[in-house]
């Protein structure tokens, strides 16, 4: 499934956004949920996609969205509050899924706890970490009840070292400099070695799940297995995603369709990955996402959503 490239609904300007994911959608009709239900236990119909500001400092080759549009200028720009964002993030889920209540498809008690979402993925648009009040904003999060799914380019570490998400991202589209400076298109001449320092911040979170992220892009990033393996263990992570390249949005004017790895591809990848992290043995895959995990241990849910454990009861 592909991520959703519709327009966000904005609270802001040129700030707050949220967004449908096409596995809400799903998951409120009965058609299916993310891999992150199967892997995390987050309950997609629960779930609200948003960003606290839609800008971003890299231009990856693979990015469905307008690079041209999405330009890295903070100066002048009003920030909410956090509590407003928290605010502002769950009106939009609602205001978004509304329709849905009206669905013959979408059964009454499904609808309802649609409107009291329990998890936020921060990973809708443009880069977190220039939120100025991020660490406090994963609380408010927090606060609510909800879980929160972060997810960063790593250019930030300074930030991502005061931040404690239930669960931690960070992308890794390269396996070494000279393919990070053609795939990411980093605005910044010193992101790569931010990212470097990222893994390091991101080896010493004791209370925080951490996951490396990769997306796979045939002809483009898809070498030296190793070479990735290296720098993974340099962050000691929980999981290691690595998740294939849909041919949607914007990047269909920078990439063709044969860009997108099968999921057999992927899941090959993962396994030679896999050879140089004997941490790591576990390899579990979700076709429909074109995504394959590396995990320590079979169980891989968030303690408080497994059954039992808290929103399930």
């Amino acid at each position: 499934m592909p991520e959703q490239v519709d327009s966000p609904s904005y609270h802001h300007e040129n700030h707050t956004a949220a967004q449908t994911c096409g596995w809400t959608a799903n998951a409120l009709r009965g058609e299916g949920t993310c891999y992150k239900h199967a892997w995390y236990g987050i309950r997609s119909h629960r779930c609200i996609q948003m960003t606290p500001v839609v800008r971003c400092n890299e231009r990856c080759v693979f990015c469905w969205r307008d690079h041209n549009g999405h330009a890295y200028e903070l100066d002048g720009v009003e920030w909410d509050d956090p509590e407003a964002v928290v605010d502002a993030s769950i009106e939009l889920q609602k205001k978004l899924l509304s329709g849905f209540g009206g669905n013959d498809e979408v059964p009454r008690e499904r609808f309802e706890e649609a409107m009291e979402p329990k998890h936020v993925a921060i990973s809708l648009d443009g880069e977190p970490t220039l939120y100025p009040y991020l660490p406090e904003l994963l609380d408010a999060f927090h606060d609510r009840g909800l879980t929160t799914f972060l997810v960063s380019n790593g250019t930030r570490p300074e930030v991502l070292a005061e931040c404690d998400p239930t669960q931690l991202y960070v992308s890794v589209d390269a396996p070494e400099r000279a393919t990070f400076d053609d795939v990411v298109g980093a605005t910044e001449d010193d992101a790569w070695e931010s990212l470097i320092d990222t893994l390091d911040v991101l080896h010493e979170k004791d209370e925080t799940r951490t996951v490396l992220r990769t997306t796979l892009v045939n002809g483009e990033n898809m070498t030296n297995p190793d070479w990735y393996a290296g720098l993974y263990r340099r962050a000691d992570p929980d999981f290691v995603e690595l998740k294939a390249y849909m041919h949607v949005g914007h990047s269909r004017g920078r990439l063709d369709r044969n860009s997108m790895p099968s999921p057999e591809t992927v899941e090959s990848f993962a396994e030679r990955v896999g050879e140089h992290m004997p941490d790591h043995p576990v390899v579990k895959v979700q076709e429909p996402s074109s995504v394959a995990l590396l995990a320590r241990d079979e169980e891989t849910w968030v303690p408080e959503l497994a059954p039992g454990g808290g929103f399930y009861d």
